[in-house]
């Protein structure tokens, strides 16, 4: 019989606010004793029908994955759960995570990451619970995980001794037991089974050269297995592609700040046709051409665009959905395919039921991330698959793709800046001050047009009719020019303040200016107004998108 022990504790979590997706904190927070345990048996509380049942666990590889799986490991059989499914390694990004939930018929997954955040004992970790559809938990699901992770005066655990983690097999203790598993093989099958690989491998063998940056990060077995082993592709292909516990150092952002390694190598020397980095977790992407990058929101209208280009989606999609911040590019592109279009706010969850409803077969957001009714995640290799399967079919080049879609469709000039790790009496200054003056703008002017629309976005749910407030200022001008401002609870230190800029031009006009010039006028007239860069004492953003 597996002893169990039962420890009690003085809470360190009565102050702690709920989060929205898990909570994710400094590396050391997560190294305090006793901490990750009350987050886990806050969740398993949590769960109805827990005991018997399938769990998945694993992590992108960060420092401290592995002490934080085996004991979870302890707390699962503790808690007399039926199977642990764990990758080999602890190796398992989030995409992969949400596929297995969904094939293996689990009551949910854990996942261990902070996602695009860099890693290390300097560094910050992070717990996430999915639930059995494979996608985020809903609020109603992690409210309820921080309450009870607020009261908790003690955790269950077992004794056992953890099986390590660099052998497959099955291992049993009591009630549950333990199966180590392949974590690249069922979701590198699911790729195979949406897109063709042996033509996108035809293609890049005929003067079409790839580089993929994994940013030492969990998708660079899977990036190897696809580009390497299944389509024979060099080994070179695939650059920083051993997980590191803190990332070697970078910090596991794919956007042309964090990833300007692989930038240069495509924007300035030009030295491959095709490039694309992925995150900490593998949920986002970013798309390189020689010469030049693909917008994120842009990525999600040339997605929905060329369906027919990929064989998993060939009898064509439902709809399609996008976040508030992301640019309409997509909506002129749901309007001309004469499907529905969804405006949801920021966050994974929100595109679930939709999803789930069959209501959408595509979604995407601006912050590097787009997806489709294949998981429950943004999904960052089946993304580069996406434009690969395109260009492939098609025999072009990035930019002659992207330019042909914006003379069909015209461009949405578009931008992010980011003010990263501001105080947060400044980062609230600024809201605050937009948010006291949206009854004020409506109807004034602002960079040479009428406000038409001045509010803090909502969004009523149209499965389950559950209503989301505050989820970001917005000002839409009468020539559909958007401005919104958004804060960031991504961090662990200070705020992120995040600016969208958002202009259409048609056709006709002038589709080759420099994003920023585009929309200077957007730019300059929200720093006046509110004072942005005296207030952060920064001339520039941390990061322009």
């Amino acid at each position: 019989m597996t002893e169990v022990n039962i420890v009690n504790i003085d809470n360190p979590f009565q102050d702690q606010k709920p989060g929205t997706s898990g909570l994710r904190k400094s590396t050391l927070k997560f190294q305090e004793e006793h901490y990750l345990e009350i987050f886990i048996e806050a969740i398993f509380n949590s769960l109805k029908d827990l005991r018997g049942s399938t769990l998945i666990v694993g992590g992108d590889g960060r420092y401290g994955n592995f002490d934080a799986i085996k004991k979870i490991i302890q707390i699962c059989v503790a808690h007399k759960i039926g199977k642990v499914i764990v990758p080999k390694n602890g190796l398992l990004s989030t995409p992969a995570t949400s596929h297995l939930i969904r094939i293996k018929k689990a009551i949910g997954g854990i996942i261990l990451s902070a996602s695009h955040n860099p890693g290390g004992i300097e560094g910050d970790f992070g717990v996430k619970l999915n639930i059995s559809n494979g996608g985020p938990a809903p609020e109603s699901i992690t409210n309820q995980i921080f309450q009870c992770s607020q009261s908790l005066k003690s955790y269950k655990i077992s004794k056992i001794k953890t099986p390590e983690l660099d052998k497959l097999g099955i291992f049993t203790f009591g009630q549950t037991s333990v199966e180590i598993i392949d974590g690249v093989k069922d979701y590198s099958d699911l790729m195979e089974n949406i897109f063709d690989l042996d033509q996108i491998s035809d293609f890049l063998k005929k003067d079409f050269s790839l580089i993929f940056d994994a940013m030492n990060a969990v998708t660079g077995p899977y990036a190897t297995n696809i580009f390497v082993e299944k389509m024979g592709l060099a080994d070179s292909c695939v650059m920083n592609g051993v997980p590191l516990d803190d990332f070697g150092g970078l910090h596991p952002d794919p956007n042309l700040t964090y990833a300007s390694k692989l930038a240069d190598l495509l924007l300035i020397q030009k030295s491959y046709s095709f490039g694309a980095a992925c995150d900490g977790d593998g949920d986002r992407n970013m798309i390189l051409g020689k010469g030049c990058f693909v917008n994120p929101s842009d990525s999600l209208a040339v997605i929905t665009a060329n369906t027919n280009c990929v064989p998993g989606y060939k009898d064509g999609i439902a709809g399609v959905a996008r976040s508030m911040p992301t640019s309409s590019a997509v909506d002129f592109v749901a309007n001309a395919l004469n499907i529905p279009c969804f405006e949801t706010p920021t966050g994974w969850k929100f595109f679930g039921n939709l999803l789930d409803s069959n209501l959408i077969s595509i979604c995407g957001e601006e912050s590097f991330g787009t997806g489709s009714n294949h998981v429950r995640e943004k999904d960052g290799l089946w993304a580069v698959l996406y434009w690969l399967q395109i260009l492939a079919v098609k025999n072009c080049t990035v930019s002659e793709l992207i330019q042909k879609h914006w003379k069909q469709y015209g461009r949405n000039y578009y931008s992010r800046h980011d003010y990263e790790a501001i105080p947060s009496t400044i980062a609230n200054q600024i809201f605050g001050k937009l948010a006291s003056m949206l009854e004020h703008l409506k109807g004034n002017s602002f960079a040479g047009h009428l406000v038409k629309v001045a509010d803090n976005f909502s969004y009523l749910d149209p499965v389950d009719n559950s209503m989301s407030e505050n989820q970001g200022l917005r000002l839409v001008l009468d020539d559909n020019s958007r401005v919104i401002v958004r804060l960031s609870g991504t961090g662990t230190k200070g705020a992120t303040l995040r600016l969208y800029f958002e202009k259409f031009f048609n056709p006709q006009q002038n589709l080759s200016l420099n994003p920023q010039i585009a929309l200077k006028p957007l730019i300059n007239d929200l720093d006046a107004l509110l004072n942005i860069s005296k207030l952060t004492q920064m001339e520039n953003p941390t990061v322009i998108t």
